[in-house]
């Protein structure tokens, strides 16, 4: 029934028939409408989609946004020599065999030797052009140990690349061709991005050929440890990222870069929508002095960091689950200098919170040597304000003198409550673990395979040295100790192979 029709029906009389049929369409108009309003399409009067719900309009290509940012994303092959191994036959040293083949068989050991030969190994990947007279950003990961580099542009030129600069730490590299007026993406600001955007990854997977895929933001500030591990504040995103996208860019809606692709999680080796990028704004330091200095100076304070777990929040009495808590400070270290202990937990830094210990790595690590710098700690429930002037990061160490302990289990106690044995840390003990004579501790001997400790993940040759932050070095101080814990977990500070950790204890009641 039309709107002509309904109109003139209120002229006569009714019928239950019209009445029905009335009815009916007025209830099919409504629920169009509300399912117009629900997918956000309205429907003109010839059927075009035209806005959304809200009056918006709805996104349906973005071409233009890709027709502005692709010339400016390249392919990069890599090509380096290595040494290959000489092909034997091992097996034909065999006197039975020798007599099978003759002298025609090939020897091992005992034949001719020969030369050693190297093959050529090429790499993949791709990258972008930053500015207009050559500079194009990529992964360390794609040109490491390369002796020939090449660029190739999406109008199908190809040039040798210099490379500039390359940072293991962060996996980023500059390269350099001789070229003008060419396409470049513009870098973003990778901290205004935000979870949930919009972007789009492109590149040259598996060398096919240039690809668009889009996506989300998954997360911010990922690490991985699929690299080299140091410097990590990884993009996470679900656009589809595959081998040779590595150097690529992940662009938002505005056509900004906002990360380089760098890594995929897969147990495959194919895209599974779990994809990480380094954020612009990393990229944009390190190409900075990629370019100006040819290599990267990071500051540091001289500590060893661990992540604050929601046991160790319970038992250092912290309000939040946050923050890079200290379980080293260097001998002579800027640190030691400002004051910082063992146990402190660091909280802010130059005013901007720390979310955890990565974030307080990567900070530190942005900041030039030289440059005095304030943070703020938590120790015994008190805040304190600490000022100090960083030092620079050795080159030979590039994990950093910030990086968490790789080992966060470890720790100790006697065999009852902890499920283990100890004897104290002689002066002997100690110079067999290549300690100094003075350290003061307990030595694990034995863990109870289902007690807490193995629980915790202590092990034979641990040495504690300190239970809830008070130094233990016989059997009964341990004791006392594990007794003044009550019900919260038990905090040791362990060390194991040199390295000091605290882990936490969860005594079985």
């Amino acid at each position: 029934m039309n709107r002509q029709k309904s109109s003139s029906s209120f002229g006569k009389r009714a019928t239950p028939a019209r009445v029905r049929a009335a009815l009916l369409s007025f209830f099919v108009a409504l629920t169009l409408t509300a399912f117009g309003a629900q997918t956000g399409f309205a429907q003109s009067a010839v059927g075009q989609p035209v806005a959304s719900a809200a009056g918006l309009p709805v996104q349906t290509s973005y071409a233009s946004i890709v027709s502005r940012v692709a010339p400016a994303v390249v392919t990069v092959r890599s090509e380096r020599r290595v040494k290959a191994s000489s092909q034997q036959f091992p097996f034909m040293d065999d006197p039975a065999l020798r007599d099978l083949f003759g002298d025609r068989a090939p020897r091992g050991g005992q034949g001719r030797q020969q030369q050693p030969r190297t093959e050529k190994e090429e790499g993949l990947g791709s990258g972008v052009i930053v500015s207009p007279d050559g500079y194009v950003l990529t992964n360390h990961h794609v040109v490491e140990g390369a002796q020939q580099i090449t660029v190739e542009l999406t109008d199908n030129r190809v040039f040798n690349a210099k490379l500039v600069g390359s940072d293991q730490p962060s996996d980023l590299a500059v390269l350099k061709i001789d070229a003008s007026n060419l396409p470049v993406l513009s870098l973003g600001d990778s901290d205004r991005a935000q979870v949930g955007d919009v972007v789009l990854a492109v590149g040259n997977p598996l060398g096919i050929g240039q690809t668009v895929t889009s996506g989300i933001i998954s997360a911010k500030g990922r690490t991985t440890g699929l690299g080299d591990g140091s410097f990590e504040d990884f993009i996470q995103t679900d656009a589809a990222i595959n081998r040779g996208n590595s150097g690529g860019a992940l662009v938002n809606t505005q056509g900004e870069l906002v990360g380089i692709n760098s890594q995929i999680l897969s147990p495959s080796g194919g895209s599974i929508g779990i994809g990480f990028a380094i954020p612009a704004n990393m990229a944009r330091d390190v190409m900075t002095q990629l370019v100006k200095q040819g290599r990267v100076h990071r500051g540091m304070i001289g500590v060893g960091i661990q992540p604050v777990t929601a046991d160790i929040a319970q038992s250092l009495g912290l309000k939040e689950v946050r923050g890079a808590l200290v379980n080293e400070v260097r001998l002579s270290s800027p640190a030691a200098g400002a004051g910082v202990r063992r146990g402190d937990v660091i909280v802010a830094f130059n005013g901007a919170p720390v979310a955890d210990y990565n974030s307080f790595r990567n900070m530190v690590a942005r900041t030039q040597p030289g440059t005095p710098a304030t943070f703020t700690v938590l120790r015994d429930g008190r805040e304190l304000q600490l000022h100090v002037t960083l030092a620079e990061l050795p080159v030979e160490n590039p994990k950093g003198d910030e990086n968490a302990s790789a080992d966060n289990g470890g720790g100790a106690s006697e065999s009852g409550k902890l499920g283990l044995t100890v004897e104290p840390l002689t002066p002997e003990l100690a110079a067999r673990a290549e300690l100094s004579r003075d350290t003061r501790g307990l030595v694990v001997r034995s863990v109870d395979a289902e007690g807490p400790a193995a629980d915790a993940g202590l092990r034979a040759g641990d040495v504690i040295q300190e239970v809830n932050r008070q130094p233990v070095g016989t059997r009964e101080e341990l004791r006392a100790a594990l007794e003044r814990s009550g019900a919260r977990p038990v905090l040791m500070l362990v060390m194991r192979d040199g390295q000091s950790t605290f882990v936490t204890v969860r005594l079985r009641q």
